[in-house]
């Protein structure tokens, strides 16, 4: 939404189109946790490309915009990380599971302080 935000206020046409459904495979555990991952890594891709973009433009608005999300994503990938590694040391024990589920539900979503 905040992309959207951003663009709107630099009065860029938005057209929003359906999402194909993602046609990856879950057999284990493992799996949704890596496919997380290597969308996060994705992402991050996505995000640097536009920054270059933005940075030979000399678009400093948008650079300054992107910011924001190069730290966030950094910490995504450090938490998918780190979700990974906790699944890999006790993902089939059920305490394991258990305490790691407690975990996962008291996290807290902060919005974003950004003002566009």
């Amino acid at each position: 939404m905040l992309f959207l935000k951003y663009l709107q206020n630099n009065n860029v046409r938005v057209v929003l189109e359906a999402v194909d459904k993602p046609e990856i495979p879950m057999e284990s555990l493992m799996d949704p946790l890596k496919a997380g991952l290597a969308h996060e890594e994705y992402v991050t891709g996505l995000i640097n490309t536009i920054y270059d973009a933005a940075q030979k433009a000399k678009d400093f608005r948008t650079m300054q915009f992107l910011d924001w999300f190069i730290k966030e994503q950094g910490e995504e990938e450090t938490n998918a990380h780190d979700l990974i590694t906790k699944m890999e040391l006790f993902g089939t024990d059920p305490k394991g599971l258990y305490m790691l589920d407690n975990e996962l539900k008291a996290r807290v979503y902060t919005a974003p302080s950004l003002v566009i």
